[in-house]
C-alpha cells in the first residue's frame, strides 16, 4: 500500500505533463494557423492594391491618349503652353515640342493651335520651341499653326508665339515684354552696418562676378549688360522674322513694355481677337479639338519634384549655379 501512493502521484504528474504538452501544441498549432490566415489576408490585400494601382495608371495613360484613338474625321489639334518656361519645370521645350510634333504628324488634324498662357521664362527653352515651330511649318506647309493667347503671353512666351502663322488674343490679354533681364540684390551696405565681413575665395578672376555681397564692379556690369544686349537682339530678330510686315514701326515694341491685346493688335503684335474655340470653329472649320499636350502622370510629377529638390540642394551647397535669366 505504501508503494501505491507514489505510483498514483507519478501517474498524475505524467498525465498533467501530457495535458500541458498537448495544450502547448494546440496553442502553437492555433497560432500558426492564425498567422497563416493573416498572411493570406495581407497577401490578398496587397494583390488587390497592386491591381488597383496598375488600373489607375492605365486609366491615367488612356485618359491622355484616348482622343487620338477614338476620334475620326477632321479636327483641330491643340497644344498648351502654360506657366513659366524652364528646363526643369512642367513647361519645357521637350514637352511642348513633343506635343507639337504629334499634332503636326496626325493627318486628321487640319491645323494646330498653340494655346499660350505664360509670363515667359528661359530664352534658351523659348528659342528651342520657336525654331521647332518654324521647322514644322516648313515640313507641313498645308497645316497652319495659330497661337491663341489667354491671360498673358509675355517675354519668352511671345518669343514662341512669334513663330506662329497668326496670333489671336483677347482684347484684355497682356502681350509683349520683349526684353531680357538679370536681377538680384546688393547687401554691401547692410553688411557694413551689421559689421559682417565678406570672405570670398575664387579660382578664376571673374568667378565671383555679380556677387551680391561684394561691391559693384563696373567691368562686371559692362560684361553682363553686353550679354543681355546680345540675347535681346536675338529675341528682336526672332520676332521680326516671325511677324514680318505685320509689325508697326514703333521703338517701344522692343523696349520691354507690355500692352493689352487691343493695343497689341494696333502695334502688329497680334493679328485678330479670338479664343481657341472660335479659331477652331471659324478659322480652321474644325470645331472638334483634340488635346496633344504632353501631361505628366502623378508619379512622374512627384518623382520630378523630389529630384529637383535634391538637385537644387546639392547645387546650392557646391555653389556651381550661375545667374538666372528670364
Amino acid at each position: 500500500m505504501e508503494n501505491e501512493q507514489p505510483d498514483k502521484d507519478a501517474t498524475r504528474q505524467n498525465a498533467r505533463k501530457q495535458n500541458w504538452e498537448r495544450e502547448l501544441l494546440e496553442k502553437l498549432a492555433f497560432n500558426s494557423l492564425e498567422e497563416s490566415r493573416k498572411a493570406h489576408r495581407w497577401s490578398r490585400f496587397f494583390k488587390l492594391f497592386t491591381a488597383a494601382y496598375l488600373m489607375v495608371l492605365l486609366l491615367i495613360y488612356l485618359a491622355g491618349h484616348w482622343n487620338e484613338k477614338v476620334l475620326a474625321g477632321k479636327y483641330t489639334a491643340l497644344v498648351e503652353l502654360n506657366g513659366v518656361i524652364e528646363a526643369e519645370g512642367e513647361t519645357n521645350a521637350d514637352k511642348v515640342i513633343t506635343g507639337l510634333r504629334d499634332a503636326f504628324e496626325d493627318k486628321a488634324a487640319v491645323g494646330v493651335i498653340l494655346r499660350a498662357n505664360s509670363p515667359g521664362g528661359s530664352p534658351v527653352q523659348s528659342a528651342y520651341i520657336y525654331d521647332e515651330i518654324l521647322r514644322l511649318r516648313k515640313k507641313y506647309p498645308d497645316k497652319p499653326l495659330y497661337a491663341v493667347i489667354g491671360d498673358i503671353c509675355a517675354s519668352g512666351c511671345y518669343y514662341v508665339a512669334a513663330a506662329a502663322d497668326r496670333i489671336y488674343a483677347s482684347p484684355a490679354s497682356l502681350v509683349g515684354s520683349i526684353g531680357v533681364l538679370m536681377d538680384g540684390f546688393g547687401f554691401v551696405d547692410a553688411m557694413k552696418k551689421l559689421g559682417v565681413e565678406r570672405r570670398l575665395l575664387t579660382a578664376g578672376e571673374n568667378k565671383g562676378i555679380l556677387d551680391p555681397f561684394s561691391p559693384t564692379d563696373p567691368k562686371a556690369q559692362r560684361h553682363a549688360q553686353k550679354m543681355l544686349n546680345e540675347i535681346h537682339q536675338q529675341f528682336i530678330d526672332a520676332v521680326k522674322q516671325g511677324r514680318g510686315d505685320a509689325l508697326k514701326t514703333n521703338r517701344e515694341i522692343f523696349s520691354g513694355l507690355f500692352w493689352t491685346g487691343a493695343k497689341a493688335k494696333e502695334l502688329g503684335l497680334v493679328d485678330e481677337f479670338g479664343s481657341a474655340g472660335s479659331v477652331a470653329r471659324e478659322v480652321l472649320d474644325a470645331e472638334e479639338i483634340v488635346d496633344y499636350t504632353v501631361h505628366e502622370n502623378l508619379l512622374q510629377r512627384l518623382a520630378g519634384r523630389v529630384g529637383m529638390a535634391m538637385g537644387r540642394s546639392v547645387a546650392s551647397e557646391l555653389r556651381l549655379n550661375g545667374p538666372g535669366l528670364r
